[in-house]
């Protein structure tokens, strides 16, 4: 026997009738409308897949590759991408598939540890300068625009002098180099909000400030932050893989992305494959983050 759903539709006769419709049919449309939606956004389906394949990697590495990254044969040392090995081996046999999977749990931790700072820091800076305003906007404006007025490269270096070497403290240092970004867009945000109707309601029954800055300003002024940790989330990789390929990451034999182009570097002109396979990887995940963000924000201006 069919299973029916009953759902509302209007008809001439009697608008609003609850009319049986199968479910089988329902699952229809629904596939159907998924289907045009790939057809009409093709690289934003290929971006999303991207980036699961690549969460999946970072989170569950054993799921796409199963072996040791840190254990080769030596006697298939430098072999070519082939049936045996996919992405081919490196100097020491290890296979480069392997070690561009699980060092996908590598980036993605210091990336996530960098927006997440970039984020909070940030987030709070701008919050507080564009709710108070007066003197406190005025200073905490001024340390954004220095932060704002030293490449984020360099700082990201000076930074890391002075809290040394690793993935953690690599990835501290460039979200503590993105927190001038978070602080304008959520300062801008929270001027605009400020101003509102619902604010000025807020205040006007004698609703306290923190109140309506939780409840009011802060929900309203999340968006396009959030939207913008999705685009840095991709800057952020190519910061940490960059620093990690200088040499400032975790040390070897960890399989940062960064790290396994600055080893294959020296065998550059044999072995390609050692740059590229990480190289295309870093770009795949950069990319895809790039269009999600995209379309995100094409959403919350349609949606405002």
């Amino acid at each position: 026997m069919t299973e029916l759903l009953l759902r509302e539709v209007t008809t001439p006769e009697d608008p609003g009738a609850a009319v049986a419709v199968p479910r089988a049919a329902t699952r229809r449309e629904k596939a159907t409308r998924a289907l045009r939606f790939a057809v009409r956004r093709p690289g934003l389906v290929l971006a999303s897949i991207t980036v699961i394949l690549v969460l999946i990697a970072a989170f569950a590495p054993s799921v796409l590759a199963s072996g040791d990254p840190n254990v080769g044969v030596v006697a298939d040392k430098l072999r070519p991408p082939g049936a045996g090995h996919l992405l081919g081996t490196d100097y020491l046999g290890r296979d480069v598939y392997t070690r561009v999977v699980h060092g996908a749990a590598l980036s993605l931790q210091a990336t996530v540890i960098a927006v997440a700072v970039a984020l909070v820091v940030g987030g709070v800076l701008g919050l507080l300068a564009g709710f108070v305003r007066g003197w406190v906007d005025e200073a905490l404006m001024r340390v954004v625009d220095v932060l704002l007025a030293i490449p984020a490269v360099l700082l990201s270096l000076a930074l890391i002098t002075a809290l040394g070497y690793g993935t953690v403290k690599v990835a501290i240092a460039v979200g503590i180099a993105s927190v001038a970004n978070f602080a304008r867009v959520m300062r801008s945000e929270t001027l605009r909000i400020r101003t509102s109707t619902y604010v000025e309601a807020a205040r006007a029954v004698g609703t306290r400030w923190y109140v309506t800055l939780w409840r009011h300003v802060l929900p309203n002024a999340a968006g396009p932050v959030l939207v913008l940790a999705v685009l840095e989330f991709g800057l952020a990789i190519l910061a940490i893989s960059s620093l990690s390929f200088l040499g400032y990451g975790a040390p070897p034999p960890a399989p940062e992305w960064g790290s396994l182009i600055a080893e294959g570097r020296n065998y550059l002109a044999g072995s390609w494959w050692l740059c590229a396979m990480p190289g295309i990887a870093i770009a795949a995940t950069v990319l895809s983050v790039n269009r999600i963000s995209r379309a995100l924000d094409g959403e919350w201006r349609r949606a405002r």
